[in-house]
C-alpha cells in the first residue's frame, strides 16, 4: 500500500511537471524572419512540446526592408508575452531592426540604446524569468548587393563593398606590407570608410551597454557572436575590448563571445527549453579525423573545438565522454574514405544502441558538394538518416552544429518532459535534409547556373522578373528531389504539404515548411 501510494505520488508530481512545462511560453525575438533564425527556433518548441511566440512577420523586416524596433518593443512588453517564464532576445533586432540593419550607419548609440533599455522595463515586471539575450560583433564586410533596385542607394553597394571588405580584412593597424594597400583602399572609400567605422563603434558600444545591463541583473545569459570573421581584421579589437569587461566585470559563465551569429537563437531557445525541466545535457563529441578538433573555419577565428565547446555551454550543456546524455559526431573536411566509413559505423553502433546522436558535416566550405552529399545518402542507404536526432551540413562551423545541438536537446528535453512531438521532430530533421542536401547540393548550383547563362552573374538580390523565375524553378526542381529524400529518410511518413519558397529574392537560401502524415 505505501509503495503504490508513493507510486501514485510520483506520477503525480511527473504530470503537474509536464503540464507546468508545457502551459508556460517562451518569447522569442529573431534576428531577422529567415528560416533559420526564425523558423527553426520556433520549431525546436514543437519538438519539444513547448510554445514558442515571437513578433508577427511583418515587423521583423524582410532582407534591405529593416525591422521595427519600436513595434517589437510593444509585442515584448504586451499581452501576447503574459504566459512566457523565459524571453530569448536579438539586440540586433531591437536596437536596429536586424542583422543586416546592424551593419549600416542611420541609427545612432543613443537611440539604439534607449532601445534595448526595453529590457530594462521587462526584469522590473518580470523579476522572476530568465532573459537572454544574443547580440553580434559586426562581421568584416556590410551585407553585399548590387547598386539595382531595392539595392540603389543601399550602404556600401558593389563595387564599394568590396573594397570595405578588403581593408576590414588587413590588419589593425596595417602591416608594413599593407600600408599602400591601405593608403589606395582609403582613397577609394572616402567617407565611406568613415561612416563604416563609426558604425562598428556604435555595434561595439552597445554592446558594452548590453555586457552592463548583465553585471546589473537585467539580463540573465548573454552571448555575442563574431559574425563572418577570420584570424585577421579590424574585429579583433572589438572582441579584446568586450572580453576585457567580461573578465574585469567577472560575469564569468553568463556571458560568452563565440564565433557565428544565425545560429545562436536556436542555442539559446535549446538552452531555456532544458532549463525548463532542470536538465544539463552532457553532450560527448566524436570527430571524424584524429585531428579533427583543430579545423579551423575561415569565417571563424577560432579551431573548431572551440567553437564546439562554446555552443555546448551556450546550448545550457556540458561537454561530458565518459557518460554522455547525446553524442555529437562531427565530420570535417578532407575525411577519407576509411575514416568516413568509421564515423558511419560508430553513428550506426549508437542508433542501434537506442543512444541519442547529433550528426554535422562541415565539409561545405571546402569548395566541393560531393563528399557531403555522398556522405547523407550514405546515412540514407544505411537506413539511420531518420533514426539520429538531428542532421546539419549547411554554411559555417557554428551555423551546423548549433542547429545539430539544439534539435538534439530539444527532443532530449520533450523526452524527459513526457511532451515530445516525434513527427515535428521528424518535420525539422527533413527540413535540414532538404534544405541543406537538397538544395545546396543540387538545386542551387543548378539555379546559379541557369542565371549565370541569361547574364545575371550576382545572385544576391534579383530583380523581380529573375526572382520570380528562379523562385519557380527552385519550387519545381527541389519538390521532386524533397519527395525522393522523404522516402529515404522517412518511409513511413507521406506528404502532407510541402511549400518552397526562395525568402530574400537572392540563391543563398530557400524557406521549406515541411507537412507530414503517417503513411496509410
Amino acid at each position: 500500500m505505501v509503495k503504490a501510494a508513493a507510486l501514485f505520488l510520483l506520477l503525480l508530481g511527473l504530470l503537474s511537471a509536464q503540464i507546468a512545462f508545457a502551459s508556460t511560453s517562451i518569447a522569442f525575438i529573431p534576428l531577422d524572419d529567415r528560416p533559420v533564425t526564425r523558423q527553426l527556433p520556433e520549431l525546436l518548441g514543437e519538438i519539444a512540446g513547448r510554445t514558442i511566440i515571437a513578433p508577427p512577420r511583418e515587423i521583423l523586416g524582410r532582407y534591405l526592408q529593416f525591422g521595427n524596433p519600436e513595434a517589437i518593443s510593444d509585442w515584448l512588453s504586451g499581452p501576447q508575452t503574459r504566459d512566457a517564464d523565459a524571453y530569448v532576445v536579438s539586440t540586433d533586432m531591437l536596437a536596429y531592426g536586424g542583422l543586416v540593419a546592424s551593419r549600416v550607419p542611420g541609427v545612432s548609440l543613443g537611440l539604439a540604446i534607449s532601445r534595448l533599455r526595453v529590457l530594462e522595463k521587462l526584469r522590473a515586471h518580470r523579476p522572476d524569468a530568465w532573459i537572454a539575450a544574443f547580440g553580434t560583433v559586426m562581421r568584416l564586410a556590410p551585407t553585399g548587393v548590387p547598386a539595382i533596385g531595392a539595392g540603389k542607394g543601399f550602404f556600401a553597394a558593389y563595387p564599394v563593398w568590396s573594397y570595405l571588405q578588403q581593408y576590414a580584412n588587413l590588419h589593425d593597424p596595417p602591416s608594413p606590407g599593407e600600408e599602400v594597400t591601405a593608403t589606395h583602399l582609403r582613397v577609394l572609400l572616402g567617407q565611406t570608410l568613415r561612416a563604416y567605422l563609426n558604425t562598428r563603434a556604435r555595434n561595439r558600444d552597445a554592446d558594452l551597454w548590453i555586457l552592463r545591463m548583465t553585471a546589473e541583473r537585467t539580463i540573465d545569459q548573454v552571448v555575442l557572436g563574431q559574425d563572418d570573421a577570420g584570424p585577421v581584421g579590424l574585429h579583433l579589437q572589438d572582441v579584446a575590448t568586450l572580453r576585457a569587461i567580461v573578465e574585469n566585470d567577472r560575469l564569468g559563465k553568463r556571458v560568452s563571445i563565440e564565433p557565428g551569429a544565425d545560429e545562436l537563437g536556436m542555442a539559446l531557445i535549446a538552452h531555456a527549453l532544458a532549463r525548463g525541466i532542470a536538465w544539463t545535457p552532457r553532450v560527448a563529441v566524436r570527430y571524424s579525423m584524429p585531428e579533427g578538433a583543430r579545423y579551423n573555419d575561415p569565417l571563424e577565428f577560432a579551431p573548431i573545438s572551440n567553437a564546439i565547446d562554446g555552443l555546448i555551454r551556450l546550448c545550457g550543456a556540458v561537454h561530458e565522454e565518459v557518460a554522455p546524455d547525446l553524442t555529437l559526431y562531427v565530420r570535417v573536411p578532407q575525411t577519407d574514405p576509411a575514416h568516413d566509413q568509421a564515423l558511419l559505423d560508430q553513428m550506426n553502433a549508437d542508433v542501434t544502441a537506442k543512444k541519442s546522436v547529433a550528426f554535422a558535416d562541415l565539409t561545405f566550405l571546402s569548395g566541393s558538394f560531393a563528399p557531403q552529399a555522398t556522405f547523407a545518402q550514405s546515412l540514407m542507404r544505411l537506413g539511420i538518416a531518420g533514426k539520429i536526432d538531428a542532421y546539419a551540413s549547411w554554411n559555417t562551423n557554428a551555423n551546423t552544429v548549433g542547429t545539430a545541438l539544439a534539435e538534439a536537446i530539444a527532443a532530449g528535453v520533450g523526452r524527459r518532459a513526457g511532451t515530445y512531438n516525434a513527427l515535428a521532430h521528424a518535420e525539422f530533421t527533413l527540413n535540414r535534409y532538404i534544405d541543406d542536401y537538397a538544395f545546396h547540393d543540387y538545386v542551387r548550383p543548378g539555379l546559379i547556373d541557369e542565371l549565370n547563362l541569361r547574364g545575371v552573374s550576382d545572385h544576391t538580390l534579383l530583380m523581380p522578373p529573375d526572382a520570380m523565375q528562379t523562385d519557380q524553378r527552385n519550387r519545381a526542381a527541389l519538390w521532386r528531389r524533397a519527395l525522393d529524400v522523404l522516402a529515404a529518410v522517412y518511409p513511413q511518413y507521406e506528404d502532407s504539404g510541402l511549400t518552397i519558397t526562395l525568402p530574400w529574392d537572392r540563391t543563398f537560401e530557400t524557406e521549406i515548411d515541411v507537412r507530414i502524415s503517417p503513411g496509410t
